[in-house]
Formats: C-alpha cells, sequence, structure tokens
C-alpha cells in the first residue's frame, strides 16, 4: 500500500508509436506538481413533455473526450530525453561521445507530427489504494524553463491529450539516482552564433517554447475522440533575463534591434574525458522587445529584459542534453 497522500503519488511516461494506442510507460519522472484531467462535453435533451420540471437522467450523453493539463518538474541529469523529443519534435538518437558512457542527445526543432506521449499518474487514495488514470495521446503544447539565483532549473510542461483510460494496469515505478541543475552551473552567452561570450550580472532566466496545434480534430466515426492535433501556426519563443545593470551591451541591442544568438546552459559534473553533464538551450537569434533600465530608488538597477527566439534563416534552435542516458 502507498501512503494516502501526495506523498504516494507517481508520474510515469513512455513513447507511443501510434497516436493515442497505450503502451507501458517505461520511464518514471520525479516532479512536483501536476494538472492532468480529463474534459468531457456533454449534452442534455430538453425536449417537452407535458408536467416534466427537470431533463431527463436517461437523456444525458457524452458527445466528446478529451484531456490536458500540466506536468512540472525539476531538470535533472538522467532521463530528459521522451519530454524533450516530444517538445522539439525531431527524432533522436543518443550519440556515445568518445569512448566513455557520455551520450549527447540533440533536440532540433522540427515538426511533432508523430510525438506523442502515454503518461499514467497513480493518485493515492487516503486509504494508501492507488487510483491509475492513464493519458493517451499527450501532445506538448508548450514547455517553459526556468532558474533563478539560488535555485533549481525548472521545468514545466502542458499537455493536449485524447483521452483518459482508467482501466490500464498501473505500472511499477523505480527511480534511477539522479541529480538536479541548478543555478551554480548556469551560465549565459550571447554573441555571434558559434563565438557567443559569457553575460555577466545574470540573475535570472526564463525561456519558453510554443507550439499551437490544432486541438479540435473531432470527426464523425472518431467515437467522440479527437485525431492527431496538427501544427496550425509558427512556432512561438520568448524568455526574460533578470540582471544587474552591470553593461550597455543588452541594453544597446535593445536600442538597435539587432540580432543576437543566445545560448543558456548548464554544466554539471564529469562523465568521463572532456564530456559533463549538460543541459543547453540555443538560439541562434533573438531580438530585444523591452530592456528597461530604471531607476526605482537607492538599490543597484535590475532591468528586465525580454525578447522573442526568431530563425536566422541558417540555423534552427536546439536543446543538448549530455547525460549516461544510452536511449531516450
Amino acid at each position: 500500500m502507498a501512503i494516502g497522500s501526495g506523498l504516494g503519488a507517481q508520474l510515469s511516461i513512455g513513447a507511443e508509436t501510434t497516436y493515442g494506442t497505450y503502451v507501458a510507460p517505461g520511464k518514471h519522472l520525479e516532479f512536483t506538481k501536476e494538472s492532468l484531467v480529463l474534459k468531457k462535453t456533454t449534452a442534455q435533451s430538453a425536449g417537452i413533455a407535458a408536467g416534466r420540471l427537470l431533463p431527463l437522467s436517461s437523456r444525458r450523453v457524452v458527445t466528446q473526450r478529451e484531456a490536458n493539463g500540466s506536468v512540472d518538474l525539476e531538470v535533472t541529469n538522467k532521463g530528459m530525453g521522451l519530454l524533450l523529443q516530444a517538445l522539439m519534435g525531431t527524432t533522436v538518437t543518443p550519440v556515445q561521445q568518445g569512448a566513455g558512457p557520455a551520450y549527447l542527445q540533440t533536440h532540433t526543432l522540427a515538426d511533432t507530427a508523430g510525438k506523442s506521449l502515454v503518461i499514467q499518474k497513480g493518485v493515492p487514495l487516503t486509504t494508501g489504494a492507488v487510483s491509475d488514470k492513464t493519458f493517451l495521446g499527450c501532445k506538448v503544447t508548450s514547455a517553459e524553463f526556468s532558474c533563478e539565483s539560488g535555485g533549481m532549473l525548472t521545468a514545466s510542461f502542458e499537455f493536449d491529450c485524447k483521452d483518459c483510460d482508467e482501466t490500464q494496469t498501473l505500472v511499477v515505478a523505480s527511480y534511477a539516482a539522479q541529480s538536479p541543475f541548478h543555478f551554480v552551473q548556469m551560465g549565459l552567452k550571447t554573441g555571434p552564433f558559434g563565438t557567443e561570450v559569457a553575460r555577466d550580472g545574470i540573475r535570472k532566466v526564463s525561456v519558453k517554447f510554443e507550439r499551437p496545434q490544432a486541438v479540435d480534430r473531432f470527426y464523425a466515426g472518431q467515437a467522440g475522440l479527437k485525431k492527431e492535433p496538427i501544427s496550425n501556426d509558427q512556432v512561438k519563443i520568448t524568455g526574460s533575463l533578470e540582471m544587474d545593470y552591470v553593461d550597455t551591451i543588452l541594453d544597446d541591442l535593445h536600442t538597435s534591434d539587432a540580432a543576437t544568438a543566445l545560448v543558456w546552459e548548464f554544466i554539471g559534473p564529469n562523465i568521463a574525458s572532456t564530456f559533463f553533464e549538460t543541459f543547453r538551450i540555443k538560439l541562434p537569434a533573438i531580438r530585444i522587445d523591452e530592456a528597461p533600465p530604471t531607476v526605482e530608488g537607492f538599490e543597484v538597477v535590475k532591468p528586465t529584459i525580454s525578447f522573442t527566439g526568431l530563425y536566422d534563416g541558417t540555423n534552427q534552435p536546439a536543446i543538448e542534453y549530455i547525460s549516461t542516458d544510452i536511449t531516450l
């Protein structure tokens, strides 16, 4: 029996072969919170019958089913590959670095067609029994990464799901030893693509990827369930930097509206040779939308810089992840 509170909860994921078709999830996430829920559309008959004061219960029908919600977690040195692949779209196979145990995953921006997950959560009753809710056809619609002074690198993934299945068997969760990326390991660089240099004074960074999709593909003959969402708008990449006003480099880019590449990275312990645990977001072109250095009192000036990620015409945005994971 599990602990009858959130302490006994679990969350597991797996990559689907066919959209909305169950596969046993094999990756078990250590998460901080989630909000995945079933959404149903109902229709109630309202025919007039002499003397009837209430609609008939027997004439209410469920016409559509879907699910959505979010999963928040710390970004760790293992087990992030399936989530990153579902977000970025490229089919990734980890590449061994040198002859040792380090493997590089390069998640380059691409269409997410065919990239869906099964997400199974175990929700404990107060009795210690655990209720299974398995979400099928889970497509990432957005993800935001954030880290501030003194904190962990965190991520929040938003999902649109085809359905919630409560008939599956809850898998037994097991957890590999992991460690989170954090502020001590963080660095931020800007400059020409490929020759970026470190920026000073950075206190907090957030980057958000949005993957707009047609999530309303409910057709006749589909038992009230949707078909796989299709990308229906351009990807949106936005972010913000909180910093002390140590120089005018980013402020000047706001004034000129010139583009710069941005690299936000976390370099952890050495795995082998010259290869280290790494989480890195590479944006080949950003433009600064706001960079207001305002004086609000005696304190150090701390502007918050907002930016938009764009395509430089050659290089796609990417997330690089070096770990000991041989597979996603």
